[in-house]
């Protein structure tokens, strides 16, 4: 486009928008379009353009060049949205390349018409064919079995999240909560590590009776005894300071 035809256009811009097209402006579409040719495409765009509501009620449409080249690459790509090349028995890479080319360009022009429908196949497969493909162990119209209880079950229960916290009682694929509120788990906010009766759930081990907790709470709290029991120690075996007498040492 050149400043002579790029004038033409913004005098077509002009019956929408009202502009006072000029000499600068020319050039400087000229420009922007230089690559674009004025022929009916290009002024398609700029009434497709104008056929388009602004995203805001109260604001002016106002097409810039980058309109123009956008819309009319979609309007010609749209022509192109059926189109199948249909190569030529024998054809070479050279002649594959400027045939298909030349397809393109006479059906995105609109010098010849758009294909209206897509090619499909028709009709399925006979039956000989299909005897061929079941005899090779293809199972593809058979259906499939179910698969037994405890296989879904396996499946599902992998992980401690796959099942119910006997603790807090989140249900499955929910993160274990803390009834209590901690600067590190505040209240209502999820652990970061799943209850320990929900990890002997998830591997299968049974729940500790009331007996068993309260021996573990013993066991607890003998280790620590002993292990206060040895910092009490360590702190009686550590002499206590030699004082210097200054004035005797010299």
């Amino acid at each position: 486009m050149n400043a002579e035809e790029a004038a033409e256009l913004l005098a077509h811009c002009s019956g929408f928008d009202n502009r006072q097209p000029s000499v600068a402006a020319a050039v400087a579409w000229a420009s922007a379009l230089h690559d674009i040719p004025l022929d009916a495409d290009t002024k398609s765009a700029v009434a497709a353009y104008y056929t388009t509501p602004p995203k805001d009620p109260d604001a002016k449409l106002w097409i810039l060049p980058h309109h123009v080249r956008t819309l009319r690459s979609k309007i010609r790509s749209a022509r192109l949205e059926n189109f199948q090349y249909e190569p030529l028995p024998n054809e070479t890479t050279a002649e594959y390349l400027a045939r298909y080319r030349g397809q393109v360009q006479a059906i995105a022009s609109g010098r010849i018409a758009a294909p209206t429908g897509r090619l499909a196949l028709e009709g399925g497969p006979s039956r000989e064919f299909m005897a061929e493909l079941e005899a090779r162990g293809w199972q593809g119209n058979r259906a499939v079995d179910e698969p037994e209880a405890d296989v879904v079950d396996s499946v599902r229960r992998s992980g401690p999240l796959g099942v119910d916290c006997p603790a807090c009682g989140a249900a499955i694929g929910k993160p274990c909560k803390t009834p209590g509120g901690t600067d590190k788990q505040p209240l209502g906010k999820p652990r970061q590590k799943p209850h320990s009766a929900r990890l002997r759930a998830a591997n299968g081990q049974a729940e500790q009776t009331p007996e068993d907790r309260a021996a573990q709470e013993r066991r607890i709290r003998e280790m620590s005894a002993q292990h206060l029991a040895r910092l009490k120690a360590k702190a009686e075996d550590i002499p206590d300071a030699e004082i210097v007498d200054e004035e005797g040492a010299a």
